[in-house]
């Protein structure tokens, strides 16, 4: 019987060392700057991406892997191990074309492995956290079956929401009209996004103000959650202050048992830009 082994893509922002810890394999969507191409969280990390962007004329686009890529990857994994069972999972289908790759790249793999792919039907690290539970299990022992039943009920259990700083990004990426755009602006109105049962980014609110966002986020994770205890993560792409003090106030009001706070990766700091903070909290 082999090993359970676990795959991502970058989109996942789960930090290197994270990664390494608990063996998972990471292919990296790429970061397009004109004709520059960077590996997203490999020769490009969200600092210096963020000093490209305010240093460059040019909108970053993303990119999503190869099927060859994703192929490679699995095929580095039963090298080591013949008889590994491989769990994939991968940022949502609505936004990416990153999912269907690894399919192909599943089907492409010789033999008959042992590979689910899974759509996560989120993005950064709402499925992250899915990602290194699944690894943390498969590590302790646990069954396969074990482990997609664990990753579907987090699935169920987990609220996020993002709020941008700025809206300039989202109307650069066709989200939002430049009217919007610039009433937003004049208006210091934040929009409060999340991400629907298919994965599709949507806004759930509008709010004048940082402090009044926070706030109505709060209320809104108290609908959700309630007294329940939770797994709290906080992520921003620049700002580690704001991330700090948002924690603290959501901590104030929940039965936190653990949190954690990270960075928003390049992809998804190319549509959501630098200010963007994100909270995901997870029912236990």
């Amino acid at each position: 019987m082999g090993s359970i082994r676990i795959v991502t893509d970058s989109a996942s922002d789960i930090p290197l060392q994270l990664r390494e810890e608990l063996g998972i394999e990471m292919v990296p969507l790429k970061i397009l700057f004109g004709e520059e191409t960077y590996y997203d969280a490999v020769t490009m990390n969200t600092e210096q991406f963020f000093d490209k962007v305010a240093a460059s004329s040019q909108l970053p686009t993303s990119s999503q892997p190869s099927p060859m890529e994703f192929q490679e990857a699995y095929e580095r994994i039963l090298q080591e191990d013949p008889n590994a069972s491989i769990i994939s999972i991968q940022l949502s289908s609505a936004v990416s074309g990153t999912y269907q790759s690894a399919v192909i790249g599943s089907s492409m793999v010789e033999g008959e492995p042992d590979i689910t792919v899974l759509d996560s039907k989120t993005a950064s690290y709402a499925y992250g956290m899915r990602v290194v539970a699944a690894a943390r299990m498969a590590k302790e022992g646990a069954s396969k079956e074990a482990i997609l039943a664990e990753i579907d009920r987090m699935q169920r259990s987990t609220e996020l929401y993002f709020l941008v700083d700025t809206l300039e990004y989202l109307q650069r990426g066709g989200r939002i009209g430049k009217a919007s755009a610039l009433i937003g602006s004049i208006l210091n109105i934040k929009p409060i996004l999340s991400l629907d049962k298919d994965g599709m980014v949507y806004a759930v609110d509008k709010v004048r103000g940082s402090k009044k966002a926070m706030l109505r986020i709060i209320d809104m994770l108290e609908q959700a959650c309630g007294s329940e205890p939770v797994i709290l993560t906080i992520a921003c792409t620049t700002g580690k202050e704001a991330a700090m003090e948002f924690g603290e106030m959501i901590k104030s009001r929940f039965n936190v048992q653990e949190v954690e706070y990270t960075t928003v990766g390049a992809v998804i700091g190319t549509h959501v830009g630098p200010g963007t903070l994100a909270v995901f909290m997870r029912r236990v």
